[in-house]
């Protein structure tokens, strides 16, 4: 069949032309050689300095992912009551199962255990989050007798065990965001900071001059601690407390406060002004359903109205679904 030869220092750039004009055939495998690189493509076609020859390409073997593997082994009703969408966090795969699949959840778990490789425990939620500190049992299926594990993501290693912590991978993306705002030499507060993702990530990818967390769950505490050192950070303190108790006590101001406190955080934005000044910037946290978005807004408005604080909102950003048509979200708001 047909190939596209080129050199190695022009694989990539002649790679991502056959993709965006659809003519790299994935069906195969590329053929490497010393000193070049040769493409499989569907059609010839005319292009400088491209040569073109007939070669003996691999068919490339066609993965199987862990749904094809229990189509062999439970019904077609089954499969579809099956819930595709899990966490991972670390090494640790967290599924739920319905009810009326509850006789074949090892089956089930074994199955995505077998097919990502690095995936070496496998865990079903039992219940919802409880508590304030919003944890979740969890249920041992398959691999690795454990729940706790090391995370990597934006340049961070987060360990943590699943079970006493509360920690979303999905929020990596959000941590993301504000990170790319942060400017340098900011001091930048952190209430409910759990295991202290938010923390490593500010401190680890910024030019901030300080990065301190406040969290009352002392396994949260226990492990942000841990994840400082694991991710060798100078320019950061975390204090074990209750917000309401801790943050009054603070004889200083940030430049930035992120709350990561999605669920009644108005209830602390009295403690968040405390330590704000002009020019702060609040990332707020709220649930809410995508009809109701404006009672965020009015959360924030109503607690600075009683502060008597002047504030300019930033932007309003959706950061994933928590239930049908329900998110969490970020307001950032600036104090004037």
């Amino acid at each position: 069949m047909l190939g596209v030869k080129v050199s190695l220092k022009k694989a990539n750039t002649i790679k991502k032309y056959l993709i965006n004009k659809d003519l790299l055939n994935n069906n195969f495998r590329m053929i490497k050689k010393h000193d070049c690189v040769i493409f499989p493509i569907k059609k010839r076609f005319i292009k400088k300095n491209v040569e073109i020859s007939e070669e003996n390409f691999l068919k490339c073997k066609k993965k199987k992912n862990w749904i094809d593997i229990l189509k062999k082994k439970l019904s077609k009703k089954e499969i579809e009551k099956i819930i595709t969408a899990h966490d991972i966090v670390g090494t640790i795969a967290i599924i739920e199962i319905p009810k009326e699949l509850e006789s074949k959840e090892k089956t089930i778990a074994k199955s995505l255990l077998k097919t990502n490789k690095n995936i070496k425990t496998v865990l079903k939620k039992v219940g919802e989050h409880k508590g304030i500190f919003r944890t979740q049992k969890m249920k041992l299926l398959a691999g690795k007798n454990t729940k706790e594990t090391i995370h990597k993501e934006n340049n961070v290693k987060i360990k943590l065990n699943v079970e006493k912590v509360f920690f979303s991978a999905r929020l990596g993306t959000e941590r993301k965001r504000i990170m790319k705002q942060i400017k340098k030499d900011e001091k930048i507060m952190v209430l409910f900071s759990g295991c202290a993702p938010y923390v490593c990530v500010f401190a680890k990818n910024t030019r901030a001059k300080k990065v301190v967390g406040v969290e009352l769950n002392t396994e949260g505490h226990k492990y942000g601690l841990e994840n400082i050192k694991l991710n060798k950070l100078t320019n950061t303190k975390l204090i074990q407390g209750n917000v309401k108790k801790t943050t009054p006590k603070l004889k200083e101001t940030f430049d930035r406060i992120s709350m990561q406190l999605p669920k009644n955080a108005e209830d602390f934005l009295p403690e968040a002004f405390m330590i704000s000044k002009k020019g702060t910037i609040i990332h707020f946290y709220d649930f809410e359903h995508e009809k109701e978005f404006y009672k965020t807004e009015e959360k924030v408005n109503n607690a600075c109205k009683k502060a008597d604080i002047k504030y300019e909102v930033l932007k309003f950003e959706k950061c994933g679904k928590y239930g049908p048509r329900k998110f969490r979200v970020c307001l950032d708001f600036k104090i004037l």
